[in-house]
């Protein structure tokens, strides 16, 4: 649904604003809150919000949410700065402190940091902006009306008089805020920051190796640390040698950690401290340990993956979706066509292992975290350590890749727990051995798909039996579970989606575009093995479908699919990307389309696949519509990105589970794509006045399908098992 940009900002209650006031050395600083405690945070004097507006014409502007490469820490201010009316080079964007009472919910997941913070920010730089404005009208004796405003200047046309932002600053700050719905936002068309492609904030200090992230933490008198858990997920330790390794040189203590039960808290393990990280690896590697596997993870993956291939002819244990009679469609169609699709369990693998700086000291514990969701950790850690959350501070930093693991917080809370057992400022740091024995992963899936056709081709009956994992044996484990909703469930009249749940001892967890990363795969493969099976183009029987309007969402059913916005960027892909060009023998285009995150995508993909299938992937065309866009430069950034995953994640990723153990140790066995193997990428948005939503997410699901559909279609080989060397592909 859309609405206008230049609406009145009602939404937001003028009780949301916490605080107006003058700061030392002069100049505005205006907090808001978008969780409505307009008392919090009233006492304060330091900047404790979104804006500042200094004596010297500069503007400092919080960034709230962690940076983990999507570019938040630039897009948001962004939005504040359009509002504000200030050039970007008046702006000097700071990293905000963890505080949910001066700045609500701040973490970085599920693309939603442009989607939740858009109208509040927008009104952060709108009230700041028309308090300047109302400052200069009083000392010229005019109407504000008859005042506006442009690159950090009030301006009177009819005088010809003008004052800097920052002349205005101090005798604004003493103004009552205006009511919030006498703001006037601006329209697209008034845009000068929103839409253009701005550098990242962080860029210079990034590329000159300035300390940003967490693995780059250091205090006075640090000690390093290491954490060894059961290599079987949920094991305890028995016993071991820590009283030799406290002989050992370098090493300040060894103890074991007895756990509190949580794996995503803190598991039983055995802490090594030392005065290097040199030292407390060595150490790691004299460590004896006995572990009681009695309650650990026994899964093995070939087991799974058989039982889920055992149960493909039944209907699920629940059932998600029942709309009309598929049973009797599948009797009547003219053809029918079915396919067993499967996906694997999933590492994020980030670039910079996991790791934490903590500091217990007088019953406060105070972290140097590079964690996803800071809040969260607040509160594990302070159960980990029996403590009050409020005496709980954890600094944001940088960080080094996340694809969601971050979103877990054990790193934190065994940094914590060692610093509180030693009484010592510590930084636990792990090996890339142990980011992948120890991740949150992604659940692996399968699909068992029928679906019938009439004698025009068209879908008359859908039936997908989903199979996937539960911790708790009642609900799906974190990033499993299938929609009711889920495409193209809403445009069938005769559909069936059920689900069946197999108990996982494995942690699992959010891996980027959490569900729709593998769903995607197997719907788009499906859709166009039905389209094939019709002998028809893959684009006219997807616009088919997009041809009508979805039925309305059930209660918990999740965003509604909009066809119009996705037939358009169907139709934008396949013509900027020249889809049913005449291709060389080898070749081929492929085509796939989701929805996911309240962003829709479609992308065209053309590959060659040579007789010892050997893939080169020449070009990807991505369509998106994800409403306005921010930072032209950081979307288009986030979208390449997310092909370039999902095409690495595709080809040779994969982990394999045994006795509950993780067989993959590092990137020689986990390999990412790499730059030569990487195709040309073309971007195009529909920008729209539709709220917007993030692009971290919804471009990366569809890529998987649009490489196995053109990969059929130019070798006749049909691809229902991710990763491709399954079925021997390479690049």
């Amino acid at each position: 649904m859309s609405h206008s940009l230049t609406e009145p900002v009602g939404a937001i209650s003028r009780r949301q604003l916490i605080k107006l006031m003058g700061v030392a050395g002069g100049g505005l600083t205006l907090g808001f809150h978008l969780q409505g405690k307009a008392n919090t945070a009233a006492a304060s004097t330091s900047l404790n919000a979104y804006v500042q507006v200094l004596v010297d014409n500069s503007v400092v502007i919080a960034a709230k949410n962690p940076e983990i490469g999507q570019g938040v820490k630039t897009s948001l201010p962004m939005i504040v700065a359009e509002e504000l009316d200030v050039s970007w080079q008046q702006v000097r964007v700071i990293q905000a402190s963890i505080d949910e009472a001066a700045y609500g919910p701040q973490f970085a997941g599920g693309s939603l940091s442009i989607a939740t913070n858009w109208d509040v920010l927008r009104q952060a730089g709108a009230t700041a902006r028309a308090m300047l404005v109302q400052a200069a009208a009083e000392q010229w004796g005019v109407a504000a009306d008859s005042c506006h405003t442009q690159a950090g200047q009030v301006m009177h046309a009819a005088s010809g008089s003008s004052l800097s932002y920052g002349a205005l600053a101090q005798r604004a700050a003493k103004l009552p805020l205006p009511e919030a719905s006498s703001l006037k936002l601006k329209s697209p068309d008034q845009y000068k920051l929103i839409g253009q492609r701005i550098t990242g904030v962080d860029n210079l200090a990034l590329v000159t190796g300035q300390p940003l992230f967490g693995i780059d933490q250091t205090l006075s008198g640090m000690k390093y640390a290491v954490y060894v858990k059961c290599p079987a997920r949920g094991g305890l330790v028995l016993q071991a040698n820590t009283a030799e390794l406290k002989k050992l040189a370098g090493v300040v203590d060894a103890f074991v950690l007895a756990g509190n039960g949580d794996v995503g808290q803190l598991a039983s393990g055995v802490a090594i401290v030392a005065d290097s990280t040199w030292a407390a690896f060595a150490a790691r590697t004299k460590l004896q340990v006995s572990w009681d596997e009695s309650k650990a993870a026994k899964d093995d993956w070939q087991q799974l993956r058989q039982r889920a291939q055992g149960l493909s002819q039944q209907v699920g244990d629940t059932l998600l979706t029942q709309q009309g009679d598929v049973s009797a469609s599948l009797k009547k169609a003219d053809k029918t066509v079915a396919g067993f699709y499967a996906y694997p369990f999933l590492a994020h693998a980030p670039l910079e292992p996991q790791n934490c700086s903590a500091l217990v000291t007088n019953g406060r514990c105070e972290l140097w975290a590079p964690t996803q969701t800071p809040q969260y950790a607040l509160a594990a850690v302070a159960t980990t350590l029996g403590i009050d959350a409020k005496a709980v501070t954890i600094n944001q930093t940088r960080i080094g890749g996340g694809f969601g693991r971050r979103l877990m917080n054990d790193y934190c809370c065994e940094a914590a727990a060692i610093a509180q057992h030693t009484g010592l400022p510590i930084k636990l740091q792990w090996r890339r051995e142990e980011d992948m024995a120890f991740d949150f992963y992604r659940p692996a899936g399968f699909h068992s798909l029928r679906a019938g056709l009439d004698k025009q081709g068209k879908i008359i009956a859908w039936d997908d039996h989903f199979i996937s994992f539960t911790e708790d044996g009642k609900t799906p484990t974190r990033g499993a579970g299938l929609n009711s909703n889920e495409f193209p469930a809403p445009l069938l009249n005769h559909v069936r989606l059920s689900q069946s749940l197999f108990t996982t001892g494995i942690p699992c967890g959010w891996w980027r575009a959490p569900g729709s990363n593998g769903i995607a795969f197997a719907v788009q493969s499906f859709i166009h093995e039905l389209a094939h099976a019709a002998g028809r183009d893959h684009l006219e029987l997807l616009l088919e479908l997009m041809s009508q309007p979805t039925r309305p969402a059930g209660e918990g059913a999740g965003r509604v699919l909009d066809t119009q916005r996705a037939a358009a960027v169907i139709k934008l892909a396949a013509s900027k990307a020249g889809w049913g060009k005449t291709m060389a023998k080898g070749s081929a285009q492929g085509l796939a389309f989701h929805f996911s995150h309240g962003g829709y995508f479609a992308e065209v993909v053309e590959l060659s696949v040579d007789s010892e299938q050997k893939i080169q992937l020449h070009k990807v065309t991505v369509a998106g519509d994800i409403g306005p866009i921010i930072n032209r430069s950081g979307a288009e950034n986030q979208v390449q990105g997310s092909v370039i995953d999902g095409y690495s994640t595709m080809l040779a990723l994969a982990v394999d589970i045994k006795a509950g153990r993780i067989q993959e140790t590092n990137y020689h066995q986990y390999p990412l794509l790499r730059m030569p193997n990487s195709p040309t990428i073309e971007v195009h948005f529909i920008e729209s006045n539709n709220p917007p939503s993030g692009v971290g997410e919804p471009a990366l699901p569809p890529l998987a399908a649009a490489v196995t559909n053109a990969l059929f279609t130019a070798s006749g080989v049909r691809v229902r098992e991710l990763p491709l060397s399954l079925a021997g592909f390479s690049v």
